[in-house]
């Protein structure tokens, strides 16, 4: 008994494997895999599947699809995968797909903020999360998910599509995998993770909507769901429309 309680007690506060995953937990999130392998490993290969997962009610997760074949978002237990294929952009509701990097949470109780006209853009938004967050007594040093409901004026959006031609992974061709896309006034749910120390993890080290001599980090990973016709992807720029909310863990 001794011994389960003291690895048990391990696992809560670092890598520990659960149904066939292993896995960090820290703060309110739990990840699996990290950005930056696919240039150690020089492929973009498989951590987890979704379908270890499956059947969580409140799970919310991000990530992208094995070998860069597409997104992941995972809405209150529900997947949606999107890929590319010749006849254009596809959604899949299933939980059958791999991932080489995925963040997620498990969270019933969250509150809702509403967020101020005056928050419009990428960097203003990162800024409110953090500063709301703080305000409702969520530890900031740490890793905490997020959402936004609403609709957008734009989002910037792109799938991962392999063009890597079987080469080793270079960051030339991991930025030239990806299928880019414009969205306007368009009815979303958004998923999201925030944190300050998970550069090259589960957060970017760049990301467009950011000027790379600004003196701005990147500290968050976002994805989106459309409401209209499930469509998903990963958000590289945002224009907040009006009447947006912002929902946070209840701590």
């Amino acid at each position: 008994m001794k011994k389960y309680l003291a690895f048990f007690g391990a696992c809560l506060v670092a890598a520990c494997t659960t149904t066939g995953i292993t896995s960090t937990k820290e703060g309110m999130i739990e990840y699996t895999g990290a950005q930056k392998d696919i240039f150690t490993k020089g492929k973009a290969e498989r951590v987890m599947s979704l379908e270890t997962l499956a059947g969580r009610p409140g799970l919310y997760g991000v990530g992208p699809v094995e070998g860069f074949d597409g997104e992941i978002t995972v809405l209150d237990g529900k997947p949606y995968v999107a890929k590319v294929r010749q006849s254009g952009k596809t959604v899949e509701e299933t939980p059958n797909h791999g991932a080489f990097f995925f963040v997620w949470t498990e969270q019933s109780q969250w509150q809702v903020i509403p967020i101020p006209v005056t928050v419009k853009s990428y960097v203003d938004l990162q800024n409110f999360v953090k500063n709301q967050a703080g305000d409702v007594g969520i530890d900031t040093d740490k890793p905490f998910p997020f959402r936004l409901s609403g609709t957008p004026t734009e989002i910037k959006w792109h799938i991962n599509v392999d063009r890597t031609e079987g080469k080793t992974v270079t960051n030339e061709l991991f930025v030239k995998s990806k299928a880019s896309y414009i969205s306007n006034n368009e009815s979303v749910d958004i998923i999201g993770f925030y944190s300050e120390h998970h550069g090259g993890v589960f957060v970017s080290d760049y990301v467009p909507a950011i000027n790379r001599d600004s003196g701005k980090k990147n500290a968050i990973h976002i994805h989106f769901v459309s409401r209209a016709d499930k469509m998903t992807g990963h958000i590289d720029n945002i224009v907040l429309g009006s009447s947006m909310m912002l929902y946070l863990p209840k701590s």
